[in-house]
């Protein structure tokens, strides 16, 4: 009798449908928990922890964190395929970090029908976890926060060499991908920080531009929602510099969301 090969298994804590800032077209994110990494900033507080946790709010509590198999998720989505591509849309896989869950992940989009796939991610992983995810999709998202090392680990918790190695393996692989820049007032939207991303990203293969993102005053208050405390480490009632001129005197073409 043959054996069935064993379906590897992740933790999803959320689906959004009808999304329309996630990539081209009309898309359905799929948002994995788990990250590696510690901003103070972070507007998905319930997607750090790996595990399933208990969100409190006026409708009252509910477990955010569900485990799909990857035939499970791969059949929910395919489910979605003829309505994306009508809309010249797709999956966006996001976060927490979906690297973190990669042979998951990669079992996921090998299941899939023929749909667009992008990959929305901080590139903090290992070498190999993000080939294995970013070979098997069609674009990519990778933020880019600090270029200081220093300021990084500091800022977010982690050293950003591995996000830097990985953004020069993604040049290699002939896949179009946008540079997100969380604008993060006097921490990520410093002219010194602006400038050593576009130098950074300057005549990258596939670089398709760079998105900078305002500041979410919002996220704040989803912390208590999951018993967690929101202690930014700057000054949140600073007005955000939001500038492309940078990138402009780099060539690099630069928009704000």
């Amino acid at each position: 009798m043959e054996m069935r090969q064993a379906l590897l298994s992740g933790i999803v804590f959320d689906i959004r449908e009808f999304a329309v800032h996630d990539g081209p077209g009309i898309r359905t994110t799929v948002f994995l928990k788990g990250c590696p990494l510690s901003c103070s900033w972070c507007h998905n507080p319930e997607g750090i922890s790996r595990e399933p946790q208990a969100m409190r709010g006026q409708a009252g509590e509910r477990v955010v964190g569900k485990r799909y198999t990857s035939e499970q998720l791969a059949y929910l989505l395919n489910g979605q395929a003829s309505i994306l591509r009508a809309a010249e849309g797709g999956i966006t896989f996001s976060g927490g970090e979906p690297l973190l869950q990669a042979p998951f992940l990669a079992e996921v989009i090998g299941r899939l029908a023929g749909i667009h796939v992008l990959l929305d991610t901080s590139g903090c992983a290992s070498e190999a976890d993000f080939r294995m995810v970013a070979e098997r999709s069609d674009m990519v998202y990778y933020d880019l926060k600090l270029m200081d090392r220093q300021a990084h680990r500091r800022e977010a918790g982690v050293d950003n060499a591995p996000i830097l190695h990985n953004l020069q393996v993604l040049a290699t692989l002939a896949i179009p991908f946008v540079v997100r820049v969380p604008l993060v007032p006097g921490v990520t939207d410093t002219e010194a920080n602006l400038a050593a991303i576009g130098a950074a990203v300057q005549g990258l293969p596939g670089l398709v531009g760079v998105d900078l993102l305002p500041y979410n005053k919002a996220a704040g208050g989803k912390y208590r929602a999951v018993g967690m405390d929101f202690r930014p480490s700057y000054d949140e009632t600073r007005p955000v510099n939001v500038n492309t001129e940078p990138f402009r005197r780099l060539g690099v073409q630069a928009r704000v969301r």
